[in-house]
């Protein structure tokens, strides 16, 4: 029995001749840059030059006098519902008190009711009909 795989290795190392020929060397990686140097080497190196910066200034501006209308309206929209909120609260609560007083009186202005407030003035229920008054017009 023939190792084959034996013969497959030593086939191996006349390909990693060939790729090592290939391979490009690693770039050395960059050390972090910081925070100014990034922006610096941005505005300095051409992505974005001074004359492009000041010519997209009105348009900046522009674009910040909308995000400030965009959220004033904002907190306005959330001022009117609060007080939208609020006059309905105040609208419930005076219903209430309407109801409450409309029975009080439906309740205070009953025959019995009455009679009890005005007898301490003297006044006393009728206990006999009242009496028909005719006049007659022909004598005048």
């Amino acid at each position: 029995m023939n190792n084959r795989f034996r013969e497959h290795l030593d086939e191996e190392p006349e390909l990693e001749e060939e790729i090592d020929v290939k391979v490009k060397p690693k770039p050395k990686q960059k050390e972090p840059e910081s925070s100014n140097a990034f922006f610096k080497k941005l505005f300095t190196e051409g992505v974005v030059s001074k004359e492009a910066a000041t010519e997209m200034l009105p348009f900046l501006i522009f674009l910040s006098v909308l995000c400030m209308l965009y959220i004033a309206n904002s907190h306005m929209a959330v001022k009117n519902i609060r007080s939208i909120d609020k006059l309905n609260k105040e609208v419930k609560e005076l219903s209430w008190e309407y109801k409450s007083l409309k029975a009080d009186l439906m309740f205070k202005s009953k025959l019995t009711e009455v009679a009890k407030k005005v007898d301490t003035l003297g006044i006393k229920e009728l206990t006999e009909p009242p009496k028909k008054i005719v006049i007659n017009t022909n004598e005048y």
